[in-house]
């Protein structure tokens, strides 16, 4: 049985008129065609939203549109425009280039076509290993849709490179929140449940704030997929922040530059003595 749980937007276990969806290549948290096409065929979109993973299957979003269902991330941002007013409008504005890269998308509060006030958004999910395109194959055949190759024999597995895609985006928000926090605005990283949980175990997450803190410049939001009839749901499961210098220490880049200053000021004491006295003549 396939592995794919979500395609083109809809549970692969519930009723479809498949063969219309596997034409349309709609993507509905999009609005349009799926962006995630074939590199050897560009015209046909590969549509994989989320996938099951590990020894014991859990569901993985590997498709970061997968994450703007209902709006609901940018709703749970709303909190976070500080300076918004009772009649300002509300603009969700996709890739914003800042210093330290691109940010995927800006929620803003506007009044009269001037921004009162805005919060950057990231969205980050699962990078994987291989090609989940034999998954996709074979589901194909399951609802008795002829796939285009013989991808579907392929016994290779597809992997979740968990350390890869948590360290890439750490180091990425590292560098985007010293842009917000030095004009005291908020940026907000949106990822699942199992993501965060990933991060946590493997870096220096003890010092974050939970719940989060409104006034810090980094704030982490944690959504799980919940399956509720003939689909799957997005659900916040648990909000986290800190600011630069919280990033920093997450990374290990603060420890370490403590543990360097401790070992240098140990040597030169072990050293120091009356010989090493400078003396002005």
């Amino acid at each position: 049985m396939s592995k794919i749980i979500e395609i083109f937007g809809l549970d692969t276990h519930s009723t479809q008129d498949w063969e219309r969806v596997i034409q349309e290549q709609r993507c509905p948290f999009r609005q349009r065609t799926c962006f995630k096409t074939r590199k050897s065929e560009s015209s046909v979109a590969i549509g994989t939203c989320s996938v099951l993973y590990g020894r014991d299957p859990r569901p993985i979003m590997i498709c970061p549109a997968r994450l703007l269902e209902r709006g609901q991330i940018f709703a749970d941002c709303l909190h976070l425009l500080t300076n918004h007013e009772p009649g300002n409008e509300f603009h969700v504005v996709p890739e914003v280039k800042i210093p330290g890269g691109n940010v995927d998308f800006f929620l803003a509060s506007v009044r009269n076509g001037k921004v009162r006030d805005f919060v950057g958004i990231e969205l980050q999910t699962m990078d994987t290993t291989g090609t989940v395109w034999p998954e996709r194959q074979r589901f194909l055949r399951e609802v008795n849709i002829i796939p285009s190759d013989d991808a579907e024999h392929s016994v290779r597995p597809y992997g979740i490179n968990w350390k890869m895609t948590a360290k890439t985006i750490l180091v990425q928000m590292h560098h985007k929140v010293k842009t917000f926090e030095h004009i005291n605005k908020k940026l907000v990283l949106v990822v699942q449940n199992h993501l965060l949980n990933y991060m946590s175990n493997e870096f220096n997450f003890s010092h974050l704030n939970q719940p989060a803190r409104i006034g810090d410049s980094l704030h982490f939001h944690s959504y799980s997929m919940e399956r509720i009839g003939e689909e799957y749901r997005i659900e916040m499961n648990a909000r986290l922040s800190t600011d630069d210098d919280g990033i920093s220490q997450c990374l290990g880049l603060q420890a370490e530059a403590r543990i360097e200053l401790e070992q240098i000021l140990l040597i030169l004491e072990r050293k120091i003595g009356p010989m090493t006295l400078f003396r002005m003549f």
